[in-house]
């Protein structure tokens, strides 16, 4: 009953910008945070940034300084900045939707996943 809508991905150059976005659609009453992990060929899944619903956020070592995440609560729709991007970034990225109520009830839910990668 909610899906999580990702764009943005795609190729760029070392040092180069992308910028992701998730919208979730569906009968939403709240979500409590929405983020992007990621996942690297023969790598777990990591976080990268998180964001509440109060406004705090959550970041990687890895990614903090170059990476910001920001919300859109009236829109559901999470966005993902990422700045000076390195070959390590690449990886698939897939949106996260935490704690979301909904008519039915709550449950935690993932976008299908969008590819980055850095390369020249």
């Amino acid at each position: 009953q909610v899906r999580l809508e990702e764009s943005g991905g795609g190729l760029v150059q070392p040092g180069g910008s992308l910028t992701l976005s998730c919208a979730a659609d569906g009968l939403i009453f709240s979500i409590n945070a929405m983020g992007w992990y990621r996942q690297a060929p023969g790598k777990q899944r990591e976080l990268a940034a998180q964001i509440f619903s109060g406004g705090n956020i959550k970041y990687a070592d890895s990614v903090k300084g170059r990476f910001t995440i920001s919300r859109d609560n009236a829109k559901n729709t999470v966005y993902l900045q990422m700045n000076s991007l390195k070959p390590e970034d690449t990886a698939v990225y897939y949106c996260n939707a935490d704690r979301v109520r909904t008519l039915v009830g709550q449950g935690d839910y993932w976008g299908q996943g969008t590819q980055v990668t850095v390369s020249s």
